[in-house]
Formats: C-alpha cells, sequence, structure tokens
C-alpha cells in the first residue's frame, strides 16, 4: 500500500525515470492493539527500486499510534514518516523528507465477500531544500476471498485499490511550483494467509504523475499481532 517518491522536483530534477522499466517495490505492514487498551501501534516499511534492486528509489520507514473508539467502527492514527529518495540511473543522490501524517480508516463488508476499506490521509511534509508543504490522499481497498468470507490462514483472495493524492499547495519555494494533482495508484494483485495473522501479496501496480508513468511490481507481507 501504499506511499511516494518526490516528483520531478525532487531527486532527478527534471528527467523522470524510464517508463518501460518495471520497478519493484518490498513493503512490510503491521498493526497490534495494546491489551486491554484502545490504542495500539502501526506502521510499514518499505524499499523501493527504479529496478528489481539495484537502482534504489524509495526507503520509507513509517509508524503511528492508533486509537479506536468505543462502539465505533473507525481507526484513527497518527504517525511520523521517514524518507530518502534516491535519483533515477547512475546517480547516487538522494533526498530526505520527514512527514507527519493523519488518517483515518473506515472498513466496510458488502455482501459476503467483499471486504473495502476506505483511508483519508492528511500529511505535513519538511522535504529536503523545498518550502513545508502538505498532501491529501484518499485510498479504496477492497479485498476479495476466494474460499472463504473473510481473511485468515490458508484464504487465498484478490486485492485491489485506487488511490489518489492532492498537493495542499503549489509553491514549493525558490520559483518552483507543482500541480495541485500529486498522482494516482492502481494497484492489482493476488494474496494468501500463511498464518491466522500474517498475509503475503504479490501483485502490479501503476502510477502515473504529472511528468511520467510507470509499472510497479509489489512485494509485501501484512501482519498483526
Amino acid at each position: 500500500m501504499l506511499l511516494c517518491c518526490i516528483g520531478s522536483v525532487g531527486a532527478f530534477g527534471q528527467t523522470g525515470p524510464d517508463e518501460d522499466q518495471l520497478g519493484a517495490w518490498y513493503m512490510y505492514f503491521f498493526n497490534t492493539q495494546f491489551k486491554n487498551s484502545q490504542f495500539g501501534v502501526q506502521g510499514d516499511y518499505q524499499f523501493r527500486f527504479w529496478n528489481f534492486g539495484s537502482d534504489l528509489e524509495q526507503v520509507l520507514l513509517r509508524t503511528g499510534i492508533t486509537y479506536r473508539p468505543k462502539n465505533a467502527n473507525i481507526l484513527f492514527t497518527l504517525g511520523y514518516g521517514n524518507i530518502t529518495t534516491g535519483a533515477f540511473g547512475e546517480s547516487t543522490s538522494t533526498v530526505s523528507e520527514s512527514r507527519i501524517y493523519q488518517e483515518a480508516l473506515f472498513p466496510q463488508k458488502i455482501g459476503s465477500r467483499f471486504l473495502v476499506t476506505h483511508r483519508i490521509r492528511f500529511e505535513q511534509r519538511w522535504v529536503e531544500d523545498q518550502d513545508f508543504r502538505t498532501r491529501y490522499r484518499y485510498n479504496l481497498f477492497l479485498n476479495v476471498p476466494f474460499n472463504d468470507t473473510k481473511l485468515g490462514k490458508g484464504v487465498v483472495y484478490a486485492a485491489l485499490y485506487n488511490e489518489i493524492f492532492i498537493n495542499g499547495q503549489t509553491d514549493i519555494g525558490a520559483g518552483r511550483s507543482v500541480q495541485f494533482f500529486d498522482r494516482n495508484r492502481t494497484y492489482l494483485g493476488i494474496g494468501y494467509g500463511i498464518l491466522k495473522n500474517l498475509r503475503m501479496q504479490l501483485g502490479w501496480m501503476r502510477q502515473p504523475t504529472v511528468n511520467w508513468a510507470k509499472n510497479q511490481a509489489q512485494f509485501s507481507l501484512h501482519h498483526s499481532f
């Protein structure tokens, strides 16, 4: 699942990546609920490459504190992310970013097998050599188990999502600007329940931005404990 490189004004200047080259993202997502508490922790660690592992696109480390209100089917998160974005190609230059985010997750079930989750996220971003920025994100997730009505051990399922990113402002300093539309991500994948609390997914994501569009292979682990 989800999250994001700087774009043309970031690590690779005005030249975008090779749009015909398949990239690869390797991701670990985790969450836990503290015992006898409405609070918990969730996060994700992502290693993204312009190719399959030798040309660094991004390292994203993100963790947040969660809160689940009583008698409400919603989960709130306040978190922090540290992001290092690499330039496409032979350059070893990087751009660093610190990010605070707030999000809300709304899960729902449609029929017996359609597991839908809505995620709304607001980000405050401190990107190296740029003015303070904000961004709004909305993600619609859909998981469809094939051999059960819920996700669990031994369950095979389809995993899909679409996420849109909107910049909060266009001026990023030093006479530079970005558009309000930042990017969109569309993902199609297949998942399998390794354990009751551990799932794996393999999928493909298409990510168009204002300046370029690229396909990414994704491998992810989803861990609840």
